[in-house]
């Protein structure tokens, strides 16, 4: 059906890490400017990191079939909802949107999309079953996104713009070393070299556990060196709440469904930042 084939397109956005891209460039704009972006850098670069989120995703599920089948069959792929061919021609739809709201900004961050752009190609086409190399590579992609809000305002050399793109960087490779961990066995049949299948699940999960802990303890950086105000320390005391009741949680293989843990580390830090655009706005208004 018709209405089944949308929907099946729709769910390949998985639109709440697409959205999430998206509100750090917002977030950064806002931040680097200490003031409202344009409509042009708000909007375009919004949609432009949207897109290429988005873009980074489907192919993740064109080219992760066969693990997905194990993993998580119910995606649109392994279910037959969608076609590879169908998932090939949306993707090349979304990265040419992504390209032109990038190249609508300037040619600085045309640039930097195209980069992040081929980072998530690479990623998908050969580097995932590198392990560790292709955390670190989505790591950077996600922390990009600031990075880019800063350089389509004008901002790049912004210190809190820099700081979160590395806690960001951070927050996710933690959870990329994570999900291998649950992942092992599907990541052994696809020849996977991640950290889990090379020293087994405890100690990767170890390792994320150290990498999260970095996360905590940097996290009042921002605030001693005067790069945030002190009214922005609540969502971050949050945050690192859930992170160390999370983190508790995963290192417990006792615990059966740990996948939601991971999940709330990243609805976590999605929240943050949308408290951070919040409270920027209510600020700057006032």
């Amino acid at each position: 059906m018709a209405s089944t084939k949308i929907v099946g397109l729709l769910h390949l956005f998985r639109f709440e890490l697409s959205f999430a891209a998206g509100a750090c460039v917002l977030l950064a704009e806002l931040l680097a400017l200490g003031g409202f972006p344009s409509p042009v850098q708000a909007v375009c670069g919004f949609l432009s990191f949207f897109c290429i989120s988005a873009t980074a995703l489907i192919l993740n599920d064109c080219f992760d079939i066969e693990t997905d089948r194990i993993n998580a069959p119910s995606r649109p792929l392994p279910a037959g909802l969608v076609t590879k061919t169908e998932a090939l021609v949306l993707s090349a739809f979304v990265t040419l949107s992504g390209f032109l709201f990038a190249g609508m900004i300037g040619v600085e961050a045309f640039i930097v999309v195209f980069i992040v752009w081929l980072a998530g190609f690479l990623y998908n086409w050969r580097l995932k079953k590198s392990g560790f190399i292709g955390n670190l590579l989505v790591g950077f992609s996600v922390g990009m996104t600031f990075i880019f809000g800063g350089i389509a305002v004008g901002k790049p050399f912004e210190e809190v713009v820099w700081f979160l793109a590395v806690m960001t960087m951070l927050v996710d490779l933690g959870e990329e070393i994570a999900a291998d961990a649950l992942d092992v066995d599907g990541d052994r049949k696809t020849g996977s070299r991640s950290l889990a299948v090379l020293f087994g699940p405890p100690a990767a999960m170890r390792v994320a556990a150290g990498v999260f802990a970095a996360v905590v303890a940097c996290s009042a950086v921002p605030f001693l060196c005067g790069w945030l105000e002190w009214f922005y320390l609540p969502p971050v005391l949050m945050f690192d709440a859930v992170i160390v009741y999370s983190v508790n949680n995963l290192l417990n293989p006792r615990i059966s469904d740990r996948i939601s843990d991971i999940r709330r580390i990243y609805l976590g830090g999605s929240g943050m930042i949308l408290v951070f655009i919040v409270i920027r706005l209510v600020v700057r208004q006032g």
